[in-house]
């Protein structure tokens, strides 16, 4: 198993990535539906990357 060095999460569940990044769940899904922000799904979860996140803050989709 890779170890993440910055002891910082690389994927959000819904709920915590509405929690740490201030937006509500259901403009997530909003966004995550049209494609502004990409997810993955894992079994029955769905999952937000860091990354995805970061970009969109910073003006660009990914």
């Amino acid at each position: 198993m890779r170890t993440n060095p910055d002891n910082e999460k690389r994927a959000f569940h819904v709920k915590e990535a509405a929690k740490t990044y201030g937006w509500s769940r259901s403009t997530l899904y909003k966004m995550m539906k049209d494609g502004t922000l990409r997810s993955v799904r894992i079994g029955g979860r769905r999952l937000i990357p860091r990354d995805a996140l970061e970009a969109l803050l910073n003006g660009g989709a990914q």
